[in-house]
């Protein structure tokens, strides 16, 4: 018995694995114990702790990485619904996004709308361009469809106008625009101005999954972060996100072992002037960190206070906070401080920052923070002076890559020479502040950790806009550190997961492709072949395939989930020039079929133009 308690449970061998332990860089191989790294270390040694249960795993010369981390998601929100959305994350053109809508329009039974719900930026297509109002009603003239692009905008069709009960007489909403044709009837767009209120309020009007399905849908979504090497969340709850009510689905699924991921969930307060109520209810009725590896109450905010909410929307002017903030933002620190809360502050601008820090540091000095842990999220344009502020009293700031998808509005609007630190993560880092990296998914930006690593790397963005120059860039390195050990902070559990190192939780991913070997241009392509959390294969393909259970099927059936999964990883597609092809095909302009200008177009993949617009009836592409 003695004998067959030393023996690991899983053995990973011929790998190149990083470690990310200075002191243990490059290891043979790895076993893993009880939901741990039992050793890390030479083949010889670790082949020694082969039992006759010891699971081996050929690891074919992988790269072999800490799982990663994302520090700011919203996961259990976006599980409810993700089998309700077709997701444009990573398609490269407009073509392919068109065809995926009609083909989802065509499986989706009435009165089911059709959904995309942000992920995306107009300008990874190769069109640089959304789809008009008009190509939408031709794909989907009876079935619903909203498209939601960032924090700036949706689409709605005719049918979706219909079904949200939009028409000439409908008022806009404080902080939105409701775009009307000169009748005075609504066109179909939304605008946010200065919020997003009236995009998530009329998103919110649409059908909604039983609690069987969103159960299914969940797992999908956590099946879904596995594949790109995800096996660590912070999750920053979300508007109109009640605690404990529409916590109900994510722990059913942590009662039953369901859970492939491990959440850190924080408390987000729901309405104005209703905050303190929430966080005087919830610091009594809540611990900090009461949960387990799997499920932890991890603190609150993002929004503390919405009066100090400064929603990043590049399009619109910097919004300014009203002058109850530092009294409202005062009122619920205190709260948190005396309860020994940890929070995050969604933060955007410098101006908030200021008039935040003003107050952390007045309650600081009568009610001493003492090394408890606190951090701005997002902070695209923190100054050095704010930086220097927020060492001192002992905080963090926890970066997503929202500039990957905006940073052409940004450069628009304030100049490329603003953007050039915009956010400061190299300036940030060798001030010895903690941070960290994350995605802030999925409404405002993809939940893909290889988008935000390639931007931490390249300073690029989705669009291919270079951003930073070198002095504001990460090695590989650096940036993977910043989705995996730093993370950890921000949780409350450093040393205890990040690395591959004896003791810490059994948490990797074995890549599919090298990620410190291959060309730059290449990262975002990366995902994850084999994904293991606490010991335990949560996904698999290839030859790993068989090491995971197979996730059950998407629920309902039509689920854009079960056509075409979640974020698209695209490899290029070879493009035509469209005034070329016009003249080739003698299709006037406007195509009366489809009601697009070829002269307006760019570049985009001849074969899905044509099969999209084939599959409409349009004869310019008929062959």
């Amino acid at each position: 018995m003695a004998e067959n308690a030393r023996y690991a449970g899983t053995i990973l061998f011929n790998g190149k694995f990083t470690t990310l332990d200075p002191q243990n860089p490059a290891p043979q191989a790895i076993a893993i114990k009880e939901g741990r790294f039992q050793a890390v270390g030479d083949l010889s040694d670790v082949i020694a702790l082969q039992g006759p249960g010891t699971r081996m795993i050929d690891c074919e010369g992988r790269r072999v990485i800490p799982g990663l981390c994302d520090n700011h998601i919203h996961v259990i929100r976006g599980g409810l619904n993700f089998n309700l959305e077709l997701r444009w994350d990573g398609v490269p053109s407009l073509a392919d996004a068109m065809r995926m809508l009609k083909q989802q329009v065509d499986r989706t039974p009435a009165p089911q709308w059709v959904r995309v719900v942000g992920g995306f930026s107009e300008h990874q297509f190769a069109e640089k361009r959304l789809p008009s109002l008009a190509e939408i009603n031709v794909v989907a003239p009876d079935t619903p469809v909203f498209i939601l692009h960032l924090y700036d905008r949706a689409l709605l069709n005719g049918a979706a106008l219909r079904a949200v009960g939009y028409d000439r007489d409908t008022p806009d909403p404080p902080g939105g625009v409701i775009q009307r044709d000169s009748q005075g009837n609504p066109t179909g767009l939304l605008i946010a101005s200065p919020n997003a209120s009236i995009l998530y309020a009329t998103l919110a009007k649409g059908p909604k999954l039983p609690l069987d399905y969103q159960l299914n849908s969940t797992r999908h979504f956590m099946r879904d972060l596995n594949r790109l090497g995800v096996t660590s969340v912070l999750d920053a709850g979300g508007g109109y996100q009640n605690y404990p009510e529409d916590y109900a689905v994510i722990e059913q699924l942590h009662e039953r072992g369901q859970l492939t991921l491990r959440i850190g969930y924080n408390l987000f307060t729901q309405k104005p002037r209703e905050e303190k109520e929430d966080f005087l209810r919830w610091t009594r009725s809540a611990r900090h960190h009461q949960g387990d590896d799997y499920l932890r109450l991890n603190g609150a905010g993002e929004m503390l206070v919405f009066s100090a909410a400064d929603f990043e929307d590049f399009r619109m002017p910097r919004p300014d906070m009203p002058p109850n903030m530092e009294d409202d933002l005062e009122e619920i620190v205190r709260i948190l401080v005396a309860n020994r809360w940890p929070w995050r502050m969604h933060a955007t601008y410098e101006e908030t920052i200021v008039r935040a820090l003003d107050v952390f540091e007045k309650v600081n000095r009568e009610m001493p923070f003492d090394g408890l842990h606190w951090f701005f999220d997002h902070a695209e344009t923190i100054t050095p002076r704010s930086i220097d502020r927020v060492a001192a009293l002992g905080g963090g700031i926890a970066f997503q890559h929202r500039m990957a998808y905006q940073g052409e509005y940004f450069v628009e609007r304030y100049g490329a020479e603003a953007a050039e630190a915009t956010p400061p993560f190299r300036r940030v880092l060798e001030s010895g502040v903690r941070t960290s990296a994350g995605t802030d998914a999925t409404r405002v930006a993809s939940y893909d950790p290889w988008v935000s690593l390639s931007w931490l790397v390249t300073g690029r963005t989705m669009g291919g806009m270079r951003l930073y120059p070198h002095r504001n860039l990460l090695d590989r390195h650096e940036a993977l550190r910043m989705w995996t050990q730093h993370v950890a902070w921000f949780s409350g559990e450093e040393g205890r997961k990040g690395q591959i190192k004896q003791g810490q939780l059994a948490d990797l991913a074995v890549l599919s492709q090298d990620f410190f070997e291959i060309p730059s241009d290449r990262i975002r392509q990366t995902e994850s072949v084999l994904t293991i959390v606490g010991g335990k294969p949560v996904y698999g393909t290839g030859n790993f395939e068989g090491l995971a259970e197979p996730p059950p099927p998407p629920m309902p059936d039509w689920s854009p989930v079960a056509r075409f999964g979640g974020y698209h990883k695209a490899e290029g597609a070879t493009s035509v020039n469209l005034q070329t092809a016009q003249s080739a095909c003698g299709c006037a302009t406007p195509c009366a079929v489809h009601g697009h200008e070829h002269a307006r177009a760019t570049q985009v993949p001849v074969s899905d133009f044509k099969s999209f617009w084939g599959a409409l009836g349009c004869a310019c592409w008929a062959v």
